[in-house]
């Protein structure tokens, strides 16, 4: 049997209306927000599909450009301060969870969140980073999810959009992407699709392997 890795990156391509430009400055970015204590694998695989594709430069952004350590150990220096971030070339900016969305409000975060939102940016949030879409006004009228119901109505006092709550791993809807801490796979699938990095068939494909385990007849 071929070597899995090699064989798994061959076997899924980039739709072709997606394809960019080899420039890397003419690509659209896209933003993982990096802090402290960041949950490191809850985005992992979604970045590794977005910068697969050729399409998007992925980038870190963090609240200054100092280095950052991540829950599982890694230091990670940022390529851009938040502020720096511009709506109008931004694909998706992507908020993986940490204990220090439980502290209270980010107002920088919170802005930048709707400003993005303004312009129909994709924004994505995982895990407690989903009290931040909530605190900023996200979920509104927007189909959601997070770690539960009363997780979102004990942290955020303001909260009432449990209407639109639904128990769920991943959820997106209106350009706002959102899943629990144990949905870091659904998370990514949900990226892919709304970046179009695969056809929906492959998109189906990369979520039995990477989420139950099976493999298409072509790889085995």
């Amino acid at each position: 049997m071929e070597d899995s890795t090699l064989t798994t990156e061959r076997s899924f391509q980039p739709s072709p209306a997606r394809e960019g430009s080899e420039m890397p400055s003419a690509k659209p970015k896209a933003y993982v927000f990096v802090f402290d204590g960041l949950a490191d694998w809850e985005p992992a695989l979604a970045l590794c599909e977005i910068r697969k594709s050729g399409s998007y430069e992925v980038l870190a952004a963090g609240r200054s450009r100092a280095a950052v350590v991540t829950m599982g150990g890694l230091k990670l220096l940022p390529d851009v301060r938040l502020d720096e971030i511009d709506p109008g070339k931004t694909a998706i900016l992507i908020l993986p969870g940490g204990d220090r969305w439980e502290d209270g409000p980010d107002r920088k975060v919170e802005e930048l969140l709707q400003r993005l939102h303004a312009q129909k940016v994709l924004i994505g949030a995982l895990c407690a980073a989903t009290l931040e879409i909530a605190r900023a006004g996200l979920t509104a009228g927007v189909r959601h999810t997070s770690n539960s119901k009363a997780y979102l109505q004990k942290k955020v006092p303001g909260y009432r959009d449990e209407a639109f709550y639904v128990d769920e791993l991943a959820a997106t809807e209106h350009q706002i992407i959102t899943a629990s801490g144990l949905g870091s796979v659904e998370f990514a699938r949900e990226v892919i699709r709304e970046l179009g990095i695969y056809s929906e068939a492959d998109t189906q494909m990369w979520f039995d392997m990477f989420k139950k385990g099976l493999l298409p007849r072509s790889l085995r």
